[in-house]
């Protein structure tokens, strides 16, 4: 199975930078997508951005210009980096690893991090 583990989030201001860094560990030959989700209290999570296995990326609407996500393969580790910041984007962000579908040898079920708290001031 593969496991991952976020780092990176903290207390800024709007218009402020941060990264945030997933380390991947595991059957990292499972996995197919990276991505990341962010939740806010009483809200639903929701797709902030995606890594394909040929790296074509996607982003959701309002962090479109501002993310970026991106990875080190010799690190197992991808990453968020985010840009002029907005209170809207206070959130726990959660890293996850999508498997292969083809191999019955790979743990079928999409991996989660921990979580990173971001809280934007304004």
């Amino acid at each position: 199975q593969v496991q991952l583990v976020e780092s990176g989030g903290g207390l800024v201001q709007a218009g402020d930078s941060l990264r945030l860094s997933c380390a991947a560990s595991g059957d990292t030959i499972c996995i197919s997508t990276m991505a990341w989700y962010r939740q806010a209290p009483g809200k639903e999570r929701e797709l902030v951005a995606e890594l394909a296995s040929n790296d074509t990326t996607a982003y959701t609407d309002s962090v479109k210009g501002r993310f970026t996500i991106s990875r080190d393969n010799a690190k197992n580790t991808v990453y968020l980096r985010m840009n002029s910041l907005k209170p809207e984007d206070t959130a726990v962000y959660y890293c996850n690893a999508r498997p292969w579908g083809d191999f019955p040898s790979c743990n079928p079920l999409d991996a989660w991090g921990q979580g990173t708290l971001v809280t934007v001031s304004s």
